[in-house]
């Protein structure tokens, strides 16, 4: 067999393990589950601002096949219709509550079914990742570029700051990606979030935002390839 058939062969067979569809968790809130025929490690991804959309579908789907997990994406924004701009979601985020997201995250754990669960997020799902340390359910956790202390825009009264949920929680489960670019994770913000004893990796060029969008001009295949290899070997090993 040629080296182009076998590729065919795994992809074919990765694919025949691999069954997305919608569901709703117990909260209301809708999320798109993809199971893995036999996998024993499930990874709920707490997606950017935008919220579950095509591409995180299609990064359910690629985790899936790729690292051999089943996974689930969860909706940050259940029951509002904010559109496609940024600017309603911006401010829609101080009306966010933790428990609520944290209790819908778990509830999406339950949905996978898996022995091992892992938590991934991205910009504000990677803010969620470190308030979601303070769980028991979630044996690992990769955060790519979450907010380390809240944006004062999004203050509000469902919230604790991320270094509070840490502090009560179990930082050594967390790897967080970092871009030494990023305005959102500042210097000082960072060495504050190291001090907690989170595994901090950090990109000398990245910007904001630089993993998991590739149409975003900050986006850097090569750290992103490296990035996401992190975050699978920390997440499934």
């Amino acid at each position: 067999m040629g080296l182009a058939s076998a590729v065919v062969r795994s992809l074919e067979r990765a694919l025949a393990n691999v069954r997305a569809m919608r569901i709703t968790l117990p909260s209301g809130t809708p999320a798109e589950l993809v199971e893995h025929a036999g996998a024993t490690v499930g990874v709920v991804i707490t997606p950017d601002i935008f919220g579950m959309r095509p591409l995180f579908d299609d990064h359910a789907a690629r985790l899936a096949r790729e690292w051999g997990v089943a996974t689930c994406v969860v909706e940050p924004f259940p029951g509002l219709d904010l559109g496609p701009e940024v600017e309603p979601r911006m401010a829609a985020v101080a009306g966010l509550d933790d428990d609520r997201h944290l209790a819908d995250l778990e509830a999406a754990a339950d949905a996978l079914g898996t022995e091992r669960i892992g938590l991934i997020g991205f910009c504000m799902g990677g803010m969620y990742c470190f308030k979601a340390a303070r769980s028991d359910r979630f044996d690992r956790i990769a955060s790519f570029y979450g907010m380390i202390r809240m944006p004062p825009g999004w203050v509000g009264p469902g919230h604790r700051e991320p270094l509070e949920h840490l502090a009560a929680g179990h930082p050594d489960r967390v790897l967080a990606i970092i871009g030494d670019l990023d305005p959102y994770t500042p210097p000082a913000d960072v060495e504050a979030l190291a001090a907690t004893g989170v595994t901090v990796v950090r990109y000398p060029e990245a910007e904001h935002g630089f993993a998991h969008a590739p149409e975003r001009p900050a986006h850097r295949p090569d750290d992103a390839a490296d990035a996401f290899e992190r975050s699978r070997r920390w997440l499934v090993g």
